[in-house]
């Protein structure tokens, strides 16, 4: 079905492109196949969980790669942007944090993105990697953005520092193969900017690189493109696993 629509619209050299969500059970009837119950999931996964078809991706120009963007209430675009990947410097240091997570947690908790918010939040990560103090305020907080509709953000905090300035801070969490996604960095920094044009946005997306491993980036948005701000992975450990020669090296970078 996104081949589908892809196809009713793209020639060469189109860099960008809207369509309306109702086509896409028009397009699945004339393919002869089943549409299914909720267009907009299958909208979601192409947009922030699975990789288009390979015979979209085919058509980008070099250093290029399709998009799928939301432009309102049903409206979306395929537009071509450069690529951009957010994925962990694997050649960052690790940063030893003593786990606050309840054991009773971890027992049960499971590994994907509900798992990441639950441990950034006992272990107050936002706080840690921000140097401010932030509070949790909601999360899958589902809302519209004007131009973009509704949009649905993890997990949003509240933060303040020492000087009494305010922040605004949503955080995208992926687990397992998912990706960091630009298009919902965009959607987040702009949900802030327009709801609370008084406070300072500062975007957060956190990955699991492994089950206690953390990977947490600060984002920006530069010239219509995602930029890092600054990455740090945590690792959570007991507290006896936080050596005396961690403690010196952690000093040592001061």
């Amino acid at each position: 079905m996104i081949t589908g629509i892809f196809n009713r619209y793209y020639q060469p050299g189109l860099d960008n492109f809207q369509f309306n969500r109702e086509e896409l059970p028009e397009i699945a009837n004339e393919l002869g196949i089943k549409p299914p119950k909720n267009i907009g999931d299958l909208l979601y996964s192409f947009r922030y969980r699975r990789p288009l078809p390979k015979s979209i991706t085919d058509t980008a120009p070099p250093g290029m790669e399709w998009i799928i963007e939301s432009k309102g209430p049903s409206i979306y675009s395929f537009k071509i942007v450069q690529i951009n990947r957010i994925i962990p410097n694997l050649n960052l240091r690790q940063i030893k944090i003593t786990d606050a997570t309840p054991e009773i947690i971890n027992r049960y908790m499971s590994g994907d993105e509900q798992a990441l918010l639950t441990k950034i939040r006992y272990n107050r990560l936002v706080d840690i990697f921000l140097g401010i103090t932030a509070y949790s305020l909601q999360n899958h907080l589902r809302t519209t953005v004007i131009g973009v509709g509704q949009i649905e953000i993890d997990e949003i905090y509240v933060g303040i520092n020492f000087n009494g300035t305010q922040f605004m801070i949503p955080v995208q969490a992926k687990a397992g193969n998912d990706q960091l996604g630009v298009v919902q960095t965009k959607q987040d920094i702009g949900y802030c900017t327009e709801k609370f044009p008084e406070l300072i946005c500062r975007s957060i997306s956190a990955q699991f690189m492994d089950q206690n491993l953390i990977a947490m980036f600060e984002l920006a948005i530069e010239e219509s493109e995602v930029k890092i701000v600054q990455e740090r992975h945590y690792k959570l450990v007991p507290a006896d696993q936080v050596s005396t020669a961690d403690l010196q090296n952690y000093r040592n970078c001061e």
